[in-house]
């Protein structure tokens, strides 16, 4: 194993604070010299924001070790909308992420003026009967659907809070239509990312995380092995029961150092 992507959220940290095990892990691999990527579903958060908060916790990283579901929509979006006008319903956070990387966003959608490209839907935690009406208004009008990212919920140091998912579950309701892609894990975007930051081959990766949608989906997509955590959203049991099961279940990051 010379490679590992690390999800965050439920798998390191929990808040601001180390999840149980994350420290023997961390420190297993390290001693191993195996190479870490951090790889998020939070697009609010800028790689270079997640690497202090990465490094508040005690944990060496900078902004090459960390891709997060904004990373994968500034790509996509990139390659498929470069001129177009989007539409994005979702915190300034991933609004500033977009407008750094040269893309043109519209404030809000009244059916008049020029028409708008894309609707980007991604978690809000001001989300008004407003922003969903100019969502609704401008897909009818003929704009496409992204998703930054699927995760429904997100761990916090307390409890779970609706996370991305949920904000594009409520735009494809009022829309009724499925979104045109969604990104984040386990998107072919984010694969294509991760495989281009590790540089190694998938036969000597492994990825961890909490989730077997997003975090197991996406290494056996990339045909990585994969290792669920049980410190975060996922059960044993729901591990037993998956049409796509981890090759690993661990109680914490800690049992990682068995696999290396």
């Amino acid at each position: 194993m010379r490679g590992v992507v690390l999800d965050v959220d439920g798998t390191v940290l929990r808040g601001s604070r180390l999840v149980d095990g994350a420290r023997a892990g961390l420190d297993a691999l390290a001693r191993a010299g195996v190479r870490r990527l951090f790889v998020s579903n939070n697009p609010t958060k800028t790689p270079d924001a997640y690497a202090a908060r990465l490094r508040a916790a005690g944990v060496e990283a900078d902004a090459d070790a960390v891709v997060t579901s904004g990373t994968t929509t500034v790509r996509y979006l990139h390659e498929h909308h470069p001129d177009d006008r989007l539409l994005v319903v979702g915190e300034d956070g991933l609004r500033e992420q977009l407008r750094a990387a040269g893309l043109t966003l519209v404030d809000g959608y009244t059916g008049e003026g020029p028409p708008v490209d894309a609707v980007v839907a991604s978690i809000d935690r001001d989300l008004t009967y407003d922003d969903l009406t100019a969502a609704l208004w401008a897909i009818q009008d003929g704009a496409t659907l992204v998703g930054t990212d699927p995760d429904r919920t997100i761990p916090t140091a307390d409890r779970d809070l609706p996370g991305s998912g949920a904000v594009v579950g409520a735009v494809t309701s009022v829309a009724d239509r499925d979104p045109d892609v969604v990104l984040g894990k386990p998107s072919p975007t984010a694969r294509q990312v991760v495989r281009e930051r590790l540089g190694l081959p998938a036969a000597d990766c492994l990825v961890v995380g909490d989730r077997l949608d997003t975090d197991v989906a996406l290494g056996a997509a990339a045909g990585m092995e994969t290792a669920l955590v049980l410190t975060g959203v996922a059960s044993r049991a729901d591990a037993r029961a998956a049409d796509a099961a981890p090759d690993h279940v661990l109680d914490s990051l800690a049992d990682v150092e068995a696999l290396i």
